[in-house]
């Protein structure tokens, strides 16, 4: 790929959005980003990692989201009582993101990166998804759970990344409309969804 890219990936919970992530960034040659993005997010702002660990991709509920506006860019001065507000935690790590876009081809995964990223003619979102069948399957080779515990773990973590996206854009996280391009990673396979997204992303950017 001649030109400068990114492709941010929104993934279920054992949807293989993280492998397929991993994948592509080797296949392309180029930075992959996941909860690094919290360090960096951390140096930038000087707030605690912990703080930034503690808000990843979840939101504190429904009073956080009657209060919230949703995200406009700016980061708080330390001195501002916000400064380490779940809004301000969120501007940063935006920040980072913008910075990242700005200077570098990257995959980023997940924190709402395609929303943040959306003005950019350089950029291409990604939504992997799949039954709940063969997220259990991929969820039990990483996690000893019975069945019933597994659901429900499923659930929550699927229930934060959606809070914490509608909080933070004001969107549903699973509208096909907020993508580019939506793979059903059962169906194809972690390695089919790699040469889908890199086929997309030369038609999308003219590459021959």
């Amino acid at each position: 790929m001649n030109q400068k890219f990114v492709i941010t990936i929104a993934r279920q919970y054992g949807s293989g959005g993280k492998t397929i992530g991993e994948m592509l960034s080797k296949r392309l040659g180029v930075e992959y980003y996941n909860k690094d993005l919290i360090i960096k997010a951390s140096e930038e702002s000087g707030i605690s990692v912990d703080l930034f660990a503690n808000a990843d991709e979840k939101s504190k509920g429904l009073i956080s989201r009657l209060k919230k506006k949703n995200y406009g860019g700016e980061v708080v001065d330390p001195s501002d009582s916000n400064f380490t507000s779940e809004e301000n935690l969120f501007n940063y790590q935006a920040k980072v993101i913008k910075d990242l876009a700005e200077k570098e081809s990257c995959i980023i995964i997940g924190r709402a990166a395609d929303f943040i990223l959306k003005d950019r003619d350089d950029v291409l979102s990604v939504f992997i998804h799949a039954p709940q069948d063969f997220l259990m399957e991929q969820a039990a080779k990483k996690l000893s759970m019975d069945k019933k515990d597994l659901e429900k773990h499923i659930a929550k973590i699927d229930k934060e990344r959606a809070d914490y996206y509608k909080l933070h854009t004001g969107r549903d996280w699973t509208d096909a409309r907020n993508y580019d391009l939506c793979l059903d990673s059962s169906k194809l396979g972690f390695e089919r969804c790699v040469d889908e997204i890199i086929a997309y992303m030369n038609v999308r950017f003219n590459e021959k």
